[in-house]
């Protein structure tokens, strides 16, 4: 059995994080930015028909031993494991996914984290699949949080609380939101076996695979690969299943085994 000291360092070998472990504001920024950096967000194992586990003793297994991704109630429980394991208060949250929905959203499911750093409380999120904050959003309603070429915002809705917002085309456009209901880890078990089950369900359609890089990003999107730049994207559709696992491998270090 690996002590859990030698599970947080080899997790933190995995995301590539060689800073201080002061618990810090800058070191959680750090931790989130190199997490979007190295672990994908991949749907892969849904359209396998491989049932999910929760269980941050498997969720450590898949991601940092076998190097693979996960989907938003993988990666956020295991980031909010090893937040805890480094000294922070994380309170595991739900939340209702608004972009690229043409109604109100059906229903909560989107897990994310608050934490603690310094006094300062922070919506963290490793788990989702597009552009979103690549460090942590400060809880201050109002306040536009420049990180890079995006922008971002909370607001508050007196129906649906906290709502994150990205700036496009001179407005802003809401992302998620959520209440501060604290979660416990068997609560998302019902919401992620509807996303893998359900038949209206996004997850079990098609692949859906990203990572941000330093130059932009990757996806796949179906079987293109779409590989953004500095200089454009670039496209392109393996023709073999050969060709594809290779694709996996460079552009987004997922071995399927």
């Amino acid at each position: 059995m690996i002590s859990k000291n030698n599970q947080i360092q080899s997790y933190l070998d995995r995301i590539g994080f060689k800073g201080s472990l002061n618990g810090s504001a800058k070191t959680l920024a750090d931790l989130q930015e190199r997490h979007l950096h190295t672990v994908p967000y991949e749907n892969l194992d849904i359209l396998e028909r491989r049932a999910l586990s929760l269980d941050p003793q498997d969720l450590y297994q898949k991601i940092v031993i076998r190097q693979r991704g996960g989907y938003c109630f993988e990666l956020n429980a295991l980031f909010g494991w090893l937040l805890r394991e480094l000294g922070y208060t994380v309170t595991d949250l739900v939340a209702r996914f608004w972009r690229d929905e043409p109604n109100l959203p059906p229903k909560r499911r989107h897990h994310v984290l608050k934490v603690e750093a310094e006094g300062v409380n922070y919506l963290c999120d490793v788990g989702v699949g597009g552009i979103v904050p690549c460090r942590p959003i400060s809880f201050i309603e109002g306040l536009a949080q420049q990180q890079g070429e995006e922008c971002y915002r909370l607001e508050k809705d007196p129906y649906y609380g906290w709502a994150l917002c990205e700036q496009k085309a001179g407005g802003w456009n809401r992302i998620y939101s959520f209440t501060e209901e604290p979660q416990l880890p068997k609560d998302y078990l019902f919401a992620s076996f509807w996303c893998e089950n359900a038949p209206d369900s996004i997850f079990n359609k098609y692949p859906i695979v990203a990572i941000r890089t330093a130059e932009g990003r990757n996806t796949i999107a179906d079987r293109e690969f779409r590989i953004f730049s500095s200089e454009g994207v670039r496209t392109f559709t393996p023709e073999t299943d050969d060709a594809y696992n290779a694709a996996l491998l460079l552009h987004f270090g997922i071995h399927l085994m």
